[in-house]
């Protein structure tokens, strides 16, 4: 039996990678972690311990590393908004407390398997003349989240060249459409101005309907979160990140997505309202990327916007 832990577990892509690996790893062991007691995805299941864990405090790091686990997914960390608002939070959590529990990682179980969910705000718009590739563009966030990330990037490539760990960084697109309460992220709106007009609430669009956003499915992102973990290490070689696979879409085609779909009144609950501070973030990320490497390695491509919507609602539907 495999044991797996993931920490920042209580969100949704936590809870989406949890069930995943469930589906399709029966005898799986999960161990989620989170500030708050993370839920149980399949409460019936007695192979998902639920622990509420402080990642800034190092000793909640050996608790973790007790069960001995396999591999370690990364996920906690503060959103975009967040940690521009406040610096000295987001270099605690995205920053120091990764740091930390890799160093842990490395001097108690040496060659864990690591994946960490890292950003394409990473890149900075300025960089990326045309098409963001992980190997062809020196990255330039112009944001503190992005930079936490990248910062993380480069130590476990390090560690991993080091034989320290087998460090494997995924640079996710915005998740679209995340169920839940909206979160931190300045791309919060992408989720929001589906995901609240389906339950029949207004929302707002903070930015130009015509900024071109990358975006990824709930569905293709656990796929390929999963699919992370089974890559053998030297199919990765010496450079440990990879850009998964999404595609390009614009709030006016979502919008127009949601109208197709859901129907005139759905859209119409929607509201512009401009937000410079989440524009500026936003259109600090490339909004074009080459995941030529991503599908080299085996991760799936997405299922495109209406699909995605499709999705969403039956999703609710089943749940409520």
């Amino acid at each position: 039996m495999r044991t797996i832990v993931i920490t920042g577990s209580g969100g949704f892509v936590g809870q989406s990678l949890a069930k995943k690996l469930l589906d399709t790893s029966p005898d799986v062991h999960l161990i989620l972690a989170d500030i708050n007691q993370p839920p149980n995805p399949r409460p019936k299941s007695s192979n998902v311990k639920c622990i509420p864990a402080d990642l800034t405090n190092p000793s909640a790091y050996q608790s973790l590393l007790d069960s001995s686990p396999d591999a370690i997914y990364i996920l906690h960390g503060i959103m975009s908004s967040g940690s521009e608002a406040n610096l000295e939070l987001g270099l605690k959590v995205n920053f120091d407390s990764v740091r930390n529990l890799l160093d842990t990682v490395r001097l108690k179980k040496p060659g864990t398997k690591v994946i960490f969910t890292s950003s394409c705000a990473v890149f900075g718009r300025a960089a990326v003349k045309n098409v963001a590739t992980e190997t062809d563009i020196v990255p330039m966030p112009e944001s503190s989240y992005g930079t936490q990330k990248l910062m993380i990037e480069y130590l476990i490539n390090d560690y991993s060249r080091r034989g320290l760990i087998d460090g494997r960084v995924v640079r996710l697109p915005t998740i679209f459409v995340r169920a839940g309460a909206p979160t931190a992220a300045a791309s919060s709106f992408v989720s929001g101005i589906v995901r609240e007009p389906v339950h029949g609430q207004e929302s707002e669009l903070p930015v130009d309907p015509d900024i071109g956003i990358w975006l990824a499915s709930p569905r293709t992102l656990a796929h390929n979160l999963v699919h992370a973990m089974e890559i053998p290490a030297e199919k990765f070689g010496h450079f440990r990140t990879v850009l998964l696979p999404g595609y390009t879409a614009t709030s006016g085609e979502i919008l127009q997505a949601l109208e197709k779909v859901a129907g005139k009144a759905t859209r119409a609950l929607v509201k512009e309202k401009r937000d410079e501070t989440i524009q500026r973030i936003v259109l600090s990320w490339p909004a074009r990327y080459d995941t030529s490497r991503a599908k080299s390695l085996g991760f799936v491509e997405d299922v495109g916007l209406e699909q995605t919507i499709k999705d969403f609602i039956e999703s609710e539907k089943q749940t409520s």
